[in-house]
């Protein structure tokens, strides 16, 4: 098995679990249930909380007990700790029989070889391949190779403005970067600020470092899967977004304290600001702050007048099954079961994700331009994450180099073009020792 750099994390993982009282699921014993199997399932996070995701999906798989007899233990598990106890579950063989990842993970999983790889048969038994919307399958793993992930939810991020503000400031939508920071430099103005970012996320830093790059025509990973982090193009890409705070002066400094995409929703829901880069699931967030859905519209991220028309990385959720189960068959179920027609549409309408499957007409969304907004982001203006093992040492390593360049920012520092390579260099050399 290849553990790379899931070792270390699993180990301090390890030490946090014991800490906090968690444990892992171990269902891989093949308990019975009234003659049928007893199946563990990690779901993430999709909606406005722990407690939410469970009253969501609780019902839902209890239909699925009801048509199979096969009972589901589900823990919900939050981002901030769902890819460590991924790691401690690889690497102790401690782990679910079914679990939800992110998408970008899906070649780093692969290549620990602990997750069972949907070959024909499996695909078989969920419904088949061609089911899935293309963009979302191509997720599923390391390409050439039977994926070791399938499609759950289908997410993209969109700029999301505040139509009252861009009207009172006879603004129209930007269609480009330029347009986009002139916007929001006049649409700051006291306690508000034209946009709001996760600043201090690292998982959505790295999400826009690789956007803003891929606008640039830059790739983090070579054709020979070695990273090449320290191109112009990826140096430009990054100075650039960290300009929205630095030199453009258009997003409030504490968002560099931003850990999670949640707090810059509630920012623009509350018209602390006019504009926020999120994904098609901030929906249900911004709705529960009590912005009404006919106050807000949505446009692709715009790159810069000539640039490569990226709008995001195909982001979404994956399921996949741990190698070890001992309930194979029970598990490809549940996997077709939670990827049904009936099942997707309630779970996309709850959770505010976008198909998965093949002809299906989005239900996160009442409003129809939206979803067209949206699923025209998804099809035709994204691009996957790099689809190599180290991807989840990119995602780290260069996210959490962002973090500390913004945090700078936010402390009255300086970020140099020379800062930010100097970072990458750092970032590089650790992916490469990591091997």
């Amino acid at each position: 098995m290849k553990i790379r750099t899931f070792a270390a994390a699993a180990a301090i993982a390890a030490l946090a679990i014991t800490a906090t009282g968690c444990s892992g699921g171990t269902s891989n014993s093949g308990a019975t249930n009234g003659g049928g199997k007893t199946l563990t399932y990690w779901a993430s996070n999709q909606g406005t909380s722990l407690d939410n995701d469970k009253q969501v999906l609780t019902p839902e798989l209890q239909k699925f007990q009801d048509q199979t007899g096969i009972k589901v233990n589900l823990e919900v598990i939050g981002w901030n700790d769902l890819q460590t106890r991924i790691q401690t579950a690889v690497t102790s063989g401690q782990s679910p029989d079914v679990l939800n990842i992110g998408n970008t993970w899906a070649a780093s999983l692969q290549s620990t070889g602990a997750f069972m790889p949907f070959d024909s048969a499996a695909f078989d038994a969920i419904g088949g391949k061609a089911k899935f919307v293309k963009t979302a399958m191509d997720t599923g793993g390391v390409p050439g190779q039977d994926p070791t992930s399938v499609p759950l939810y289908g997410l993209a991020y969109g700029l999301y403005y505040n139509k009252a503000m861009f009207k009172d400031a006879g603004l129209t939508p930007p269609t480009t970067w330029e347009e986009m920071v002139a916007d929001a430099k006049k649409l700051t103005t006291g306690s508000v600020h034209g946009m709001t970012l996760a600043a201090g996320s690292y998982t959505e830093n790295s999400h826009f470092a690789f956007i803003n790059a891929a606008q640039n025509g830059a790739e983090f990973f070579g054709a020979d899967g070695k990273p090449t982090f320290t191109s112009d193009g990826i140096v430009n890409g990054i100075a650039r977004y960290l300009d929205l705070m630095q030199a453009d002066k258009v997003v409030n400094p504490s968002n560099a304290q931003y850990d999670n995409g949640t707090q810059a929703i509630n920012d623009f829901a509350n018209g602390k600001a006019a504009m926020v880069l999120s994904q098609n699931n901030a929906n249900s967030s911004i709705a529960s702050q009590g912005m009404k859905d006919d106050a807000y519209g949505v446009v692709a991220f715009p790159a810069p007048a000539g640039g490569q028309q990226i709008a995001t990385m195909v982001a979404g959720i994956n399921m996949s099954i741990f190698k070890n189960t001992k309930n194979k068959d029970a598990a490809l179920q549940l996997v077709k079961f939670m990827t049904s027609e009936a099942t997707q549409a309630s779970l996309d309408k709850s959770f505010a994700a976008l198909p998965v499957l093949q002809g299906v007409t989005p239900s996160f969304t009442t409003n129809a331009e939206q979803a067209k907004t949206f699923e025209d982001i998804y099809s035709n203006k994204s691009k996957p994450l790099p689809l190599v093992a180290a991807e989840d040492q990119f995602e780290s390593t260069v996210g959490k180099a962002m973090n500390q360049m913004f945090a700078k920012v936010a402390s009255g520092g300086t970020v140099s073009k020379a800062d930010i390579k100097a970072a990458l260099t750092t970032a590089q050399q650790a992916v490469e020792a990591a091997g």
